[in-house]
């Protein structure tokens, strides 16, 4: 009988990865290896990637424990703000041995080749008439493929090229485009500064640098003097613009009205990086004075303050005080009514009086005891309306019925007061 097999199969063990960078651009990537021990020297590996065969650099050889790189993938990434334009990591590939002086020699001899290479496949380009100009060539560590680097102004229509290149070599050419910024990459050796350039040394990224840049530092705007080996703005502008802003914020604008310790002044220059403002005098005099020692005026944070205190004002005034206008409005209404019903009187009575008189004849002998007391009534209601009105103030949204019930009853009194044409019977007071 076979014996039962009670072995479990061993599952594949977890892969370490280490980070290399290769390429004549300097490119990043990922390497699954199986090394128990990262050496701390300048360690050059054989890699495998896309491209073919290539040699590389391990990246922090500080930073591995046990073969494991300290750094996790996502770390990384966040490093290089992630996933940018210019992102540097690429595809990677696995891990084929450590480098030996065997394959550092042979890989100064391929980059001695490629020089050749490069002014062969610019002569080539000449003669077919193409308007490029070969900038680097970059010779595989195992011979599967060339690449050339060139700079157009336009779109180069290159498959001849390609075709005899591949005859002259024996292998496959690849030529990629670039722009400026990786040209000097390339070909850049040292700048202005005395040191070695930021991209051909440790700048992966390059990002865009502007003008503003060198106005707010105070540098010079000769383009000659601030521009490096790519014809643009050197990279370096970047590396302190973000703290020239947090101190650029704290300063007061030009122009602007400050308070000192001597008085009152206008801003007419400012310096960063010392934190010192000029304040210029009403009198003309000039000096520089600490920021932290003078404070900022709002022109217009007298009038807002106007404004408010007058808003707090009226929100605390009574009802009273809203409708002392509508008030003032209702009397004269009255007064110019009672006028008015006054000029009416005089006016019927001079020429009604004598007609009147010889044509009515016994008509006007009514007593006015009736209308009169009517009229008394109707007066001392409105002196009650509005001595009651004066004190309370009238009620919202009755101010416009009020005035138009006053006038309808002025008018109401006003015929009721014209006077009864005159009699010469009128009735005696007191009798027999």
């Amino acid at each position: 009988m076979s014996k039962v097999d009670n072995t479990k199969a061993k599952g594949p063990k977890h892969t370490k990865q280490m980070l290399v960078r290769y390429g004549l651009l300097g490119q990043l990537g990922w390497f699954d290896h199986h090394e128990s021990h990262i050496s701390r020297l300048n360690a050059h590996v054989i890699i495998k990637t896309e491209r073919g065969l290539e040699l590389g650099q391990i990246v922090g050889i500080h930073n591995y424990r046990g073969g494991h790189f300290k750094s996790s993938p996502e770390q990384v990434e966040q490093y290089f703000c992630n996933r940018t334009k210019e992102y540097p990591l690429a595809g990677g590939g696995t891990f084929v041995r450590f480098a030996t002086h065997e394959d550092l020699r042979e890989q100064e001899h391929l980059e001695k080749n490629s020089i050749g290479e490069a002014k062969t496949c610019q002569r080539i380009a000449d003669e077919l008439s193409l308007k490029m100009r070969i900038v680097e060539g970059e010779h595989l560590f195992g011979g599967e493929r060339i690449i050339f680097y060139f700079t157009s102004e336009n779109r180069v229509d290159f498959r001849e090229l390609v075709k005899r290149l591949a005859k002259e070599y024996q292998t496959r050419i690849e030529l990629r485009q670039i722009g400026s910024r990786d040209e000097a990459r390339l070909i850049s050796d040292y700048e202005s500064c005395g040191q070695q350039c930021c991209c051909s040394r440790f700048l992966k990224i390059l990002e865009p640098v502007n003008m503003r840049m060198a106005k707010l530092q105070k540098a010079t705007l000769d383009p000659s003097k601030i521009s490096g080996h790519c014809g643009r703005l050197k990279c370096c502008l970047r590396y302190e613009d973000e703290n020239y802003l947090d101190l650029k914020r704290k300063l007061p604008n030009r122009n602007a009205t400050v308070q000192t310790p001597k008085g009152i002044g206008k801003v007419v220059n400012v310096q960063v990086l010392t934190q010192l403002v000029v304040v210029q005098t009403e009198s003309g005099e000039r000096q520089a004075w600490p920021v932290d020692e003078i404070q900022k005026i709002d022109p217009n944070g007298a009038a807002k303050q106007k404004d408010e205190s007058a808003k707090k004002e009226a929100e605390k005034k009574p009802l009273r005080d809203s409708v002392t206008e509508q008030e003032e409005a209702v009397v004269t209404e009255e007064l110019v009514e009672m006028a008015e019903s006054e000029q009416d009187m005089l006016e019927a009575e001079k020429p009604q009086s004598q007609p009147d008189s010889e044509n009515n004849g016994d008509n006007s002998q009514q007593p006015k005891t009736a209308d009169s007391s009517q009229q008394e009534g109707r007066r001392k209601k409105r002196r009650r309306r509005w001595s009651k009105n004066k004190k309370h103030g009238p009620r919202e949204g009755q101010n416009g019925q009020n005035a138009q019930n006053n006038q309808s009853a002025q008018k109401n009194d006003n015929q009721n007061n014209k006077p009864k044409p005159p009699n010469g019977n009128a009735p005696q007071s007191g009798g027999e």
